[in-house]
């Protein structure tokens, strides 16, 4: 089984990730960590082209950022792994990482249509209304253009 963990630091995704770690999983499954960051357009820098720089060194950080949440992600995950299922060996790497650039909902998408995912989870922020219509749903997206299972961890409201 492949499981494509989507992730991007929000309290929502924190809790899709604590779904995969809480679970026994068969020692075959696979698992691959994704982030996607929204590329940086100069042109959106404005007309003062001395921003572009400090616009770069940004994207730079965010990308640094990127990289950290989907390793530290991936090391708590194979821990769990590896406590839960003991046959696992040392040399075993079940969980792989990657940072993607693009629109969030389409790279998420094409990244389990091309690693053949058998399901993908994610968390979903709960917007609705006004706030829907202006940011969108990225679960709500990627569950209906998805090639393969999609699970949307949510966060109870009661809480």
């Amino acid at each position: 089984m492949k499981i494509l963990l989507a992730v991007d630091g929000s309290p929502c995704s924190k809790l899709a990730i604590d779904s995969i770690a809480d679970r026994a999983w068969p020692t075959e499954t696979l698992f691959k960590i994704i982030t996607v960051l929204e590329p940086f357009h100069p042109e959106l820098a404005g007309w003062h082209s001395g921003y572009v720089p400090l616009a770069i060194e940004a994207q730079q950080e965010r990308l640094d950022e990127a990289k950290a949440l989907v390793e530290e992600t991936a090391v708590r995950l194979q821990q769990c792994l590896k406590a839960d299922q003991g046959q696992l060996s040392a040399h075993s790497k079940p969980v792989a990482t990657e940072v993607l650039e693009g629109n969030v909902k389409e790279r998420i998408v094409e990244c389990a249509r091309e690693w053949h995912a058998d399901m993908i989870v994610m968390g979903s922020h709960g917007r609705q209304g006004i706030e829907k219509l202006f940011l969108g749903s990225v679960s709500q997206a990627v569950l209906t253009e998805a090639p393969c299972s999609v699970e949307i961890v949510k966060r109870n409201s009661e809480k």
